[in-house]
């Protein structure tokens, strides 16, 4: 009866409370372990396809540098011309431009007195033909305002005048050509538009006032 007793209460502690008794053995410890000496082995026919997956993209990898490398190339070049084009794409122009420079100097020269000033009246024209020529191999061309009608898009107008030379909200009189290069206006005219003249007072309220 004691020993049933003592037994009894070994299985509670002071606090009555029941003491669970612990397996000191670890599951993980009772499963298998693999063999160190245990390898996974492929078949030939994986081994060779992974080999040239390896070549294959060995070969992409050096084929995206190289082309990395040449579009890099071309960006540059890119660059270069457009810088040079905006710095040197007026050279063909000037170098027209200067022989026409040339005449003027030599036009300068001239010692103008009234044996020499037709000569030197039909120098300067004939340079400035050459220059007309020249703006026009360029793609200046002039735009012809005279009496034509007031378009904004060709025309500044300084002013407007009465006139019955032109129909009214046509261009009377041009101060400054108008040009345009190939299809773009690049300056355009300042002319004076004409306007209908004031109609005079009639002949009844001149007689009237007259009398007054």
């Amino acid at each position: 009866m004691s020993d049933k007793k003592n037994r009894k209460d070994d299985e509670f502690d002071t606090d009555g409370v029941e003491i669970e008794s612990v397996n000191d053995s670890n599951p993980e410890s009772e499963r298998p372990q693999p063999d160190d000496g245990d390898v996974i082995s492929l078949s030939s026919a994986k081994v060779a396809e992974l080999e040239r997956a390896r070549e294959d993209a060995e070969k992409w990898k050096k084929d995206y540098l190289y082309l990395r490398a040449d579009f890099d190339n071309y960006r540059k070049s890119v660059v270069k011309e457009r810088s040079d084009l905006v710095k040197y794409g007026t050279e063909r122009f000037l170098v027209d431009l200067l022989e026409v420079f040339d005449n003027f100097e030599r036009a300068l020269e001239l010692d103008v007195n009234s044996n020499t000033l037709i000569q030197f009246k039909d120098g300067i024209q004939l340079t400035a033909a050459e220059l007309r020529k020249i703006l026009q191999k360029h793609g200046v061309r002039e735009i012809l305002s005279a009496g034509e009608a007031f378009n904004p898009a060709f025309h500044e107008a300084l002013s407007s005048e009465e006139t019955t030379a032109v129909p009214a909200g046509h261009v009377s009189r041009v101060y400054k050509k108008a040009y345009k290069l190939h299809d773009r206006v690049i300056r355009p005219a300042q002319v004076v538009v004409a306007k209908e003249p004031t109609k005079p007072a009639p002949a009844s309220d001149q007689t009237s006032d007259d009398k007054s």
